[in-house]
């Protein structure tokens, strides 16, 4: 029986034929010896060195679970900054928390309302379906419960809320506050009528301050910010109105 052998020899080595014959372009270029990429093992985020950035990243879960971490309870700075972290978290979670007008019934008034935590304003909305007022301040009562996710919003058609409430009364808004009534707007009169606005609504409500609580923060803007604030929206608006109808007329 014939065995035959092949002989392989390092990997790159060569003969002197065999470089004599490159030089002399008879064979190809030796090909290049293969070389594996270092080894960089992946970092693991847990073995990161604990530091602002890093609690910066942490959910609310993640700082509590950290409270007994060995590496922050040596470092007296980042034991702080974990607990102030951790508090400004869960303020902001529980102050902004609403940020649309909820729709209520009679038997939801009491709970939704009156027995509203001491630190929310809940601004009221009486209405009925059909009436052109009550659409119109609707609108803007939804544009500011986006733009004050710490203040409650809640509309209630008007005789669920008060039987035989008259309807020339209507639009109506109540302005509540550790269970009473802090400011009673009846009619659009006191919004500009017909030409009711999102800021001319917020700077009527200042009157009870501080009813608008933008959610950053658990005691909410001051009256003076908020009145700041939308007065320099009623101008903007105002100032591109005047502008459109310029170039409206001028073409």
């Amino acid at each position: 029986m014939d065995y035959h052998f092949v002989y392989k020899d390092v990997e790159g080595t060569s003969t002197e034929w065999d470089d004599i014959q490159r030089r002399l372009g008879n064979l190809p270029p030796k090909p290049e010896i293969f070389k594996p990429p270092p080894f960089a093992p992946s970092e693991d985020p847990e073995l990161r060195l604990k530091s602002k950035d890093w609690i910066d990243e942490r959910t609310a879960e993640e700082l509590e679970g950290l409270e007994d971490d060995p590496d922050i309870d040596d470092n007296r700075f980042l034991e702080e900054y974990r607990k102030r972290r951790l508090a400004e978290m869960q303020a902001a979670a529980r102050v902004a928390r609403f940020g649309t007008v909820l729709l209520i019934t009679g038997s939801d008034f009491v709970r939704e309302v009156s027995q509203a935590p001491s630190d929310v304003w809940v601004v009221v909305l009486l209405f009925k379906d059909g009436n052109p007022g009550c659409e119109l301040l609707l609108q803007c009562l939804e544009e500011l419960a986006a733009r004050y996710p710490g203040t409650k919003f809640v509309k209630i058609i008007s005789t669920d809320c008060i039987p035989k409430y008259p309807d020339h009364n209507l639009p109506t808004i109540l302005v509540y506050n550790n269970g009473a009534v802090k400011g009673t707007y009846v009619g659009l009169h006191h919004f500009g009528s017909r030409r009711c606005t999102p800021e001319a609504v917020a700077l009527a409500l200042c009157k009870c301050d501080p009813v608008l609580n933008d959610g950053y923060n658990t005691r909410g803007l001051s009256k003076n910010a908020v009145v700041e604030g939308e007065s320099k929206r009623f101008i903007e608006k105002f100032v591109k109105q005047h502008e459109d109808e310029e170039d409206y007329s001028s073409d």
